[in-house]
């Protein structure tokens, strides 16, 4: 037997790549960060707590029993929400946190953007000027325009939809009386 042909047999086959699991829920390249998820999850709690014209302020703590979110997480995030005038605070007794305006006024983009920063794919395709020179390639790119597309797509999105829409006021439930006779006949 040839002395290479030894080595061979008893060097290990090569390993192929593992593939990586994920332990979010996000499977594609274009996705919020937590920060995004529980922030929207929070202003939901608040918009729940709208009474008519004015809402009443909820502690963080109870936010995070009800959404089961860490409250030190929800204290981070309430600060870009306070900053871009979508929650307000009160301090005291009877204070927490409420939203500044009409669930129906706050729209998830807006909401977003405050938590995540510009809505878009890539840095080549933000609507924030500051990213303007960002990309080396811009004005060259082949496929810039279709970032701007996926960009402009998913904000319309979220320009559609607002916290009222995601935060519905429960209704009373009508409870329905049998008013027949007892002798009546079922119909």
């Amino acid at each position: 037997m040839c002395p290479l042909s030894a080595l061979a047999t008893t060097r290990p086959a090569p390993r192929t790549p593992a593939l990586s699991v994920r332990s979010f829920h996000a499977t594609g390249a274009i996705s919020f960060s937590t920060k995004g998820e529980y922030g929207v999850r929070m202003l939901v709690q608040l918009a729940r707590r709208w009474d008519g014209d004015v809402t009443i302020p909820v502690s963080l703590a109870e936010v995070a029993a009800d959404e089961d979110l860490p409250r030190a997480y929800l204290e981070q995030l309430i600060i870009p929400l306070r900053e871009a005038g979508l929650v307000q605070s009160t301090r005291g007794a009877r204070g927490g946190y409420a939203l500044a305006r009409h669930p129906a006024e706050i729209t998830m983009a807006e909401a977003l953007r405050a938590l995540e920063g510009p809505l878009a794919p890539m840095i080549c395709a933000s609507e924030d000027p500051a990213h303007a020179d960002a990309c080396l390639r811009q004005g060259a790119c082949s496929v810039n325009g279709l970032w701007i597309q996926v960009r402009d797509a998913i904000g319309g999105v979220l320009d559609a939809v607002t916290l009222a829409d995601l935060a519905p006021r429960p209704r009373p439930h009508l409870v329905e009386l049998d008013v027949r006779p007892r002798d009546a006949v079922p119909v």
